[in-house]
């Protein structure tokens, strides 16, 4: 984990920042080629009907979404109809995210985990690792250290 002054880039997919921070550009779009920026608030997501309902809107997820974390997880996994090479999720308030609810709360910000991971690759023969979802958590300062902790805790269990 490489901590600045406001952002926490947890891997390379996954980013927490502060207000008045953020992510280098260079490190969340690719050196060309098209992206799909998708920007969605915590705030307007405390329980899992309203998530799935913002996500299934802003990715425009297919109609076959069938309103489950699995389901939620396929769809963020694939985003092939999105006509795009690379997408940036940007998710404002994260620490808002799902707050009636910590089961689901987990579920979705590991649900994100696993998808960020799932588009990532590794260039050869660098060994750098690249990605083609770039997830970006805009949170207060106390919450970043506790988000960053959750990713840390899950990228270290095995089955990661």
């Amino acid at each position: 984990m490489k901590e600045e002054t406001s952002a926490i880039h947890v891997a390379p997919w996954m980013h927490v920042i502060t207000p008045g921070g953020g992510v280098p550009l260079d490190e969340l779009l690719p050196a060309s080629g098209s992206v799909y920026v998708a920007r969605l608030n915590g705030q307007e997501m405390p329980d899992e009907i309203s998530a799935f309902h913002h996500f299934s809107e802003v990715l425009k997820f297919p109609n076959y979404f069938g309103w489950n974390w699995n389901a939620f997880y396929d769809c963020v996994r694939d985003l092939e109809w999105l006509a795009t090479e690379s997408r940036i999720l940007i998710i404002e308030s994260a620490e808002s995210a799902l707050s009636e609810d910590s089961d689901a709360r987990k579920l979705f910000f590991k649900s994100l985990w696993r998808a960020g991971k799932r588009w990532s690759y590794t260039k050869r023969p660098e060994g750098v690792t690249l990605t083609k979802l770039s997830i970006v958590l805009s949170c207060d300062r106390d919450s970043a250290s506790t988000l960053a902790r959750y990713f840390e805790e899950w990228k270290e269990q095995a089955n990661w």
